[in-house]
């Protein structure tokens, strides 16, 4: 079984032929400090340090997992060291502002080095990457003397940070939280309250944490209007910004877990820590968006990462293992039987899983695009426009890519047999990772809600136009392509199916609102499929004018896993539009003694 290798020639197919990022850079204006020299240097080196650094590690942290003690959390051997490592190298300051230290590249460099990161190690990976969120939110809506004070340590890497929003009685609902937040003669506030899930609240990798905590102020109003947002380090900074005395929380626990063993997931306690407001009071869900959306996008990039390793280790298993003679004929005369990838049934899993991570790529380095754009472009109506199309898929990157990234992980067990529910192979540590993706940063259901409820209904179907109109413009560029007709046709019948189902839940709902909730999580798959399906039949296209030069058998493989996408997976829309369509009375129409 071969270690974990960074699937390079695919991101490079992704970045060079399909969504052209040498281009996109340089229209931004970024073409000298990400030219493609300068791009192959830097995702070359992220490679070496995920694969002879981070992956060695993935197992051994799953076994050893964290330790609590009095408060202290230890991380798994080595988890430290790599950190260090992490830091010294320059990686947290990538993408940063100059200003604050950073490096000044774009975006969607970062969603590439989370990824190789994730794929390699996703329990390490979660430590570096809420520090991105948190520099994020502090950036956008602290004080300047908050972004003096914060910013520059956590792009060092000197410090790392947290959001801190649920609590026991309440998940999703934030409306219902509890920590108060008093203020204090000095201008700041004591935070007092108990959060739990708090992924790297505590950890010993960092010499500060600087956690980002939802609280109430004393005469809030109820409900998510009178949630204000707070910063809370565990040190706080002395006057020269190093870290003086300790704050009031800690860690009170650890929670023992499915998975991802090698993060340590915290229950804080805040006893009159001092915090400061951070944006105006009362608005703190709103600046906290900044932060959850950068989750959600991470999380995405979790989807795909499962998707990679299962079919990373399950390919090769595949090439290897040998049982049964294959029904075409015999394909290894000296040996006793043939490797179980003649088989349909293990191919029809391998191809699920690569159709999953490598779309799952393309859709996931969009949105790094549409985030370049919203950062650095100076046409407002282009940012406009990549700001909608940004809240419309980020939803379906979420939640889609995290339920197809489980099942490819589930597939990629299911190739090893029963070996595959062996330690020692990691494909049972994969699926056990892969589970909390689809929960946390907003479960499968809340982001179809979101998406179905809040972006599509309450937009009267305009957020969802600006994704569908860029598929109606793909279709009708290619529509007399003869050898496009196989992806081009299904794709443009589903686009005009998507826009009469949207309307059609729209009226149903007007009658009955639990029309839109009974919908939602199917909707979201649909929309996924959909979403791919566009991604595939681009990259097979692309592939279409590149299939007779040197790379052949790569350019071959991309227009045969299109083609198996529309023909094997594309289908399930097919279902899902009927059981929308089925309407909330089966669902609603139970007494609850008879469910």
């Amino acid at each position: 079984m071969s270690d974990f290798k960074v699937p390079m020639r695919d991101m490079q197919f992704v970045m060079d032929d399909v969504l052209s990022f040498n281009a996109h850079f340089e229209r931004l204006g970024q073409g000298d400090v990400a030219s493609p020299d300068i791009v192959s240097a830097i995702l070359e080196e992220c490679s070496k340090f995920c694969e002879n650094v981070l992956a060695p590690l993935n197992a051994s942290g799953d076994e050893e997992g964290c330790t609590w003690n009095d408060g202290e959390v230890t991380t798994p051997a080595g988890f430290k060291e790599a950190y260090q490592q992490f830091v010294e190298a320059g990686w947290p300051s990538m993408t940063h502002h100059p200003e604050m230290g950073g490096q000044g590249l774009p975006e969607s460099l970062g969603t590439m080095l989370s990824e190789m990161a994730g794929s390699a190690n996703w329990s390490w990976g979660m430590y570096t990457g809420l520090s991105h969120g948190a520099m994020k939110t502090i950036d956008l809506h602290g004080t300047e003397e908050q972004r003096n004070t914060y910013l520059t340590k956590l792009v060092e890497g000197r410090w790392t940070g947290t959001m801190c929003l649920t609590e026991a009685h309440c998940g999703s609902d934030l409306g219902m939280l509890r920590t108060k937040a008093e203020p204090d003669a000095d201008g700041s506030y004591k935070i007092s309250g108990t959060k739990i899930f708090i992924s790297a609240g505590e950890h010993d990798m960092a010499e500060n944490i600087v956690h980002i905590v939802l609280a109430r102020l004393p005469d809030a109003p109820e409900g998510t209007k009178g949630i204000s947002l707070f910063v809370v380090p565990k040190f706080l900074p002395n006057d020269a910004g190093e870290v003086g005395e300790r704050n009031g929380v800690n860690c009170g626990s650890i929670e023992h877990k499915m998975g991802i063993h090698g993060n340590a997931t915290c229950v804080m306690n805040f006893d009159g820590a001092k915090g400061f407001l951070i944006g105006e009071p009362n608005r703190g869900l709103n600046c906290m968006f900044t932060f959850m959306n950068a989750a959600r996008i991470g999380t995405a990039v979790q989807g795909l990462a499962h998707a990679q390793i299962g079919y990373q280790k399950s390919l090769e298993y595949s090439k290897d293992r040998i049982q049964f003679r294959a029904l075409g004929g015999v394909k290894n005369p000296d040996a006793a039987a043939d490797s179980i990838i003649w088989h349909p049934d293990v191919r029809r899993m391998l191809l699920t899983q690569k159709a999953f991570a490598e779309g799952g790529r393309m859709l996931i380095y969009f949105l790094s695009q549409l985030i370049d754009i919203e950062n650095l472009s100076q046409d407002e109506e282009e940012k406009k426009e990549a700001n909608g199309l940004l809240a419309f898929l980020t939803p379906i990157a979420k939640a889609f890519l995290t339920e197809v990234g489980f099942e490819a992980a589930n597939h990629g067990l299911q190739c090893f047999g029963g070996h595959g529910y062996i330690k020692e192979w990691g494909a049972e540590q994969n699926v056990r990772d892969s589970r909390i993706s689809m929960l946390y940063e907003g479960t499968t259901g809340i982001q179809a809600l979101d998406l179905l409820g809040r972006k599509v209904l309450m937009s009267q179907g305009e957020m969802l136009k600006r994704f569908t109109k860029i598929i109606h413009k793909f279709c009708k560029e290619h529509e007399s392509n003869e050898a496009a007709k196989e992806f081009v046709e299904p794709l443009a019948a589903l686009n005009k199916e998507w826009g009469d189902l949207t309307m059609h839940i729209g009226l149903t709902a007007m009658e009955n609102q639990e029309e839109v909730s009974a919908a939602s999580c199917d909707y979201l798959m649909y929309s996924g499929y959909i979403t791919l399906a566009y991604f595939w039949a681009k990259a097979a296209l692309v592939a279409a004018d590149k299939v007779d030069g040197s790379e052949a058998s790569f350019y071959k493989s991309k227009i045969k896993t299109a083609r198996f996408y529309f023909q094997r997976i594309l289908p399930r829309t097919n279902s899902l539009a009927i059981t929308m369509k089925s309407g909330a009375n089966n669902l609603m129409d139970f007494e609850i003694e008879e469910i």
